[in-house]
């Protein structure tokens, strides 16, 4: 093999073996319409400003310390991608096969169960904005201390068990109104 061809197969060998490589993120740019991050790679080698790729309709900003998955197109390290972010620190574990969530560091999680979709955040969940909310379920149970239909401060509404007395409420629950 003649010293031409032999410096090219190793370059190619080279290429391919840094194609794909492991780094722990040490900083992000969320402010462009691709991420930008910093990445800490193989024996302490920093990559700067590598584009990182997210799934159409999801998005996250991953904390400094997440394991990142680059890249390198075409082998070379000055263009490095990154295809993939996991952080083991807050990763939910043993979910049954099929099942799906969308979880953050505060423990807030969005779970789709094999019986039905569960919510849990101990901050608010809001509805920001919509035209129209429709819910159709044979069966709707809210459990609280406060519900409030349409406002706070409306008129007291009639529950199952309130006292009724020649069709006028005289016992109603304190804490259920509508406007």
């Amino acid at each position: 093999m003649s010293a031409a061809l032999m410096r090219l197969a190793k370059e190619a060998h080279r290429r391919a073996f840094m194609a794909i490589g492991r780094g722990v993120l040490a900083a992000i740019d969320d402010s462009q319409t691709a991420q930008s991050l910093q990445l800490t790679l193989l024996d302490g080698e920093t990559a700067d400003e590598i584009e990182r790729f997210q799934n159409y309709g999801f998005t996250s900003v991953p904390f400094a310390g997440a394991e990142a998955v680059m890249v390198a197109v075409g082998g070379l390290r000055s263009h490095g991608i990154v295809v993939a972010v996991e952080d083991r620190r807050y990763r939910l574990t043993g979910l049954p096969d099929g099942e799906v969530a969308l979880y953050d560091d505060q423990g807030q999680v969005v779970h789709l169960t094999r019986t039905g979709i569960v919510i849990n955040s101990a901050q608010k969940v809001t509805v920001s904005s919509a035209a129209e909310v429709d819910v159709t379920a044979p069966s709707v149970v809210i459990t609280s201390n406060n519900v409030q239909v349409g406002a706070a401060g409306g008129k007291k509404i009639v529950l199952d068990g309130d006292s009724v007395v020649a069709g006028k409420v005289v016992s109603s629950a304190t804490k259920a109104f509508a406007t």
